[in-house]
């Protein structure tokens, strides 16, 4: 049986409430920034950008602990930077620079940061699956609380390592939590069109004896309300558990694809469905002022900017970095 949050009610404290907010403005703005400095040329590499679908980000990373590990795809600038990885070295690694999170060598796709708990982005799809697992299995044989979040797309549903991931967290009682973020659309291809279910991610889960978990992506009080229950149940060594977040990316699949191949109707609709708007809306509703919320975007786009400006700052890499990393010594002198 599928459930879905009834009631959105989000965290209890009104300021980490906006501090949720700030944290989707923050992951909107970069992502706009981001985009913005491809068009001048100067994102280096490919890149799959996060807008619209900020509230999953939001949510999960504020119901997590700090020790708890997040896996993400390779459109996982907003999971890095919602477990506080700062924005300037994260917008060097999209710039090629040696001030980048991994001196440059990276790029968008490959995000990792183990002092935050982000222990990658990864570009083969659901490979990071079996790898969560691993994670997770170390945190059960050390006896630590620590939970593994794993997000993928819906574009990781139909591969053999979803499936044996599942049914592996399932069978070991494993702390992770996997999270699809369904965005409707497998780069070009309409999910339905490919998937033998309506949920490709819900539908699943009853095979691996996991309760099926519809969440709106698009609302961050809502994701955070059913990443807390998640997260809480394999902290307490009660298992895994299967969440789809329905949610649409604004743009294309990457930054190329200008996506003009879905409806224009459909994309309406869910522009219409916007987390932030909705969110700012809310937060007013339950008592935030204009200036309050409006002081918060001010404060965020001067962070983006700073952050432009120290990113750009930054030197190319050099030579010595080819073969840094590369081998298990850190070097290629062994082979040599």
């Amino acid at each position: 049986m599928t459930t879905t949050t009834a009631v959105s009610a989000g965290p209890t404290d009104f300021e980490t409430k906006l501090d949720m907010y700030k944290m989707q403005v923050a992951l909107r703005q970069f992502e706009t920034r981001a985009y913005d400095l491809f068009l001048e040329n100067l994102v280096k590499g490919t890149s799959h950008l996060s807008l619209g679908q900020e509230a999953i980000a939001a949510g999960f990373a504020t119901a997590m602990q700090k020790t708890d590990w997040t896996f993400a795809t390779y459109r996982g600038h907003a999971h890095t930077l919602a477990r506080g990885v700062p924005m300037t070295p994260v917008l060097a690694e999209l710039l090629g620079r040696s001030n980048g999170l991994m001196a440059g060598k990276g790029g968008s796709m490959h995000l990792t940061s183990v002092e935050h708990g982000v222990m990658g982005s990864y570009a083969i799809i659901g490979a990071h699956l079996p790898i969560a697992c691993g994670a997770a299995w170390s945190a059960q044989y050390r006896g630590t609380d620590q939970v593994a979040v794993c997000f993928f797309g819906d574009g990781s549903v139909n591969i053999g390592a979803f499936h044996e991931a599942l049914n592996f967290a399932a069978v070991w009682k494993l702390p992770v939590v996997f999270v699809c973020e369904n965005n409707l659309w497998m780069e070009y291809t309409r999910t339905s069109d490919v998937t033998a279910v309506a949920n490709p991610a819900a539908d699943r889960a009853a095979a691996y004896g996991l309760e099926s978990i519809i969440v709106d992506g698009n609302d961050a009080d809502a994701v955070y309300d059913v990443a807390s229950a998640a997260i809480a149940r394999a902290r307490a060594g009660e298992g895994p558990s299967m969440i789809e977040a329905t949610t649409y990316r604004h743009g294309g699949h990457s930054r190329a694809d200008p996506g003009k191949y879905r409806p224009d109707a459909e994309v309406a609709e869910w522009l219409a469905k916007d987390p932030l708007p909705r969110y700012r809306a809310r937060l007013l509703e339950s008592g935030a002022t204009e200036e309050q919320l409006s002081a918060i975007e001010a404060e965020v786009a001067a962070e983006v900017d700073l952050a432009t400006e120290e990113a750009k700052a930054g030197g190319v890499p050099g030579e010595d970095l080819l073969m840094k990393d590369v081998w298990a010594n850190g070097g290629s002198a062994w082979r040599n």
